[in-house]
């Protein structure tokens, strides 16, 4: 597996789309595909590339170490495997993400609407909380396709969009479902970042982050405080927070985190208090992977 992180960053510094360089190299569609999928190109085709940015071919490409989580997410995403570690990660992230954010389904109607695409509820239930439950399902698999791309502007909306289209919120014409919001918005009883402000904080927040090749742990809990401080969404920052924090820890081969709706009190305050103690956030999410360690040794993994 190769990972095109400095093509990709050349892309976006000169706001060029991937599906453009068929014209402005004369690279195939497949080669697209194939740089997307993270499969190995020609010397041919990597030195017209370098020769395109004007920089040397190794600046383009790296190869990536073995990485048994994402691979065995794949795998099983893929063949539609059942009660693996890609089936407990959509039930068990979804449900939690969720909740915390005020879903009224159950763990086990979660695992339901996983399992059978159908709802078993005796008490009514509200429709978005399906709709958004199902929607969560489908941004877990972008995060499992899309894990080794640079983390950007678009794949963030995206997971927004996906997460947030076809509910009551997509109806209203303020509120933009996949892209950044229109009114201000608190959170906690506390100010975030202003609508008018906030695309330059997400342009230099993404800046920062990339500052360094390879993320760490604390790269990862870090730009995920600072994205809920910004809070650019109108809604659904948290949980498209912690999905941008899943995707970053598959992609440098970091153990995730998930934050059980049970340990949320000591999440949002270490969300509230990172800027003047980091050690409750970063407690809280490497609690988190423990509780995704288990799920690893479960299935020997």
């Amino acid at each position: 597996m190769v990972s095109y992180e400095g093509l990709e960053r050349k892309l976006n510094e000169r706001g060029i789309r991937r599906s453009e360089l068929t014209k402005l190299v004369g690279l195939s569609s497949r080669t697209i595909a194939k740089i997307g999928k993270g499969e190995a190109l020609t010397g041919a085709v990597m030195n017209k590339l370098a020769a395109f940015f004007g920089c040397a071919p190794e600046e383009l490409s790296r190869a990536l170490p073995d990485n048994p989580i994402l691979r065995t997410l794949r795998e099983e995403k893929d063949a539609r495997i059942t009660g693996g570690l890609y089936h407990e990660l959509q039930v068990r992230l979804t449900y939690n993400s969720n909740h915390i954010e005020g879903s009224r389904l159950s763990e086990e109607q979660t695992r339901f609407i996983f399992e059978t695409d159908t709802l078993d509820a005796e008490n009514g239930v509200r429709v978005d909380d399906v709709l958004e439950t199902v929607h969560h399902f489908r941004a877990i698999d972008y995060v499992i396709d899309c894990a080794e791309e640079p983390l950007s502007e678009e794949i963030i909306k995206r997971l927004h969009l996906i997460l947030k289209r076809d509910t009551r919120d997509d109806a209203l014409d303020w509120f933009v479902v996949g892209d950044y919001k229109r009114r201000p918005n608190v959170v906690g009883g506390r100010e975030t970042t202003k609508p008018k402000d906030v695309p330059k904080m997400m342009r230099e927040l993404l800046a920062r982050y990339h500052a360094t090749l390879s993320a760490t742990f604390e790269d990862i809990v870090g730009f995920h405080a600072a994205f809920e401080k910004i809070h650019p969404f109108q809604d659904g920052n948290g949980r498209v927070g912690r999905l941008i924090a899943l995707k970053e820890c598959l992609c440098f081969g970091i153990v995730p985190f998930l934050i059980e709706d049970s340990k949320k009190t000591f999440y949002y305050r270490g969300l509230a208090e990172w800027d003047r103690e980091k050690g409750y956030l970063l407690d809280t999410c490497r609690d988190g992977q423990d509780t995704f360690r288990q799920l690893l040794e479960t299935f020997e993994i």
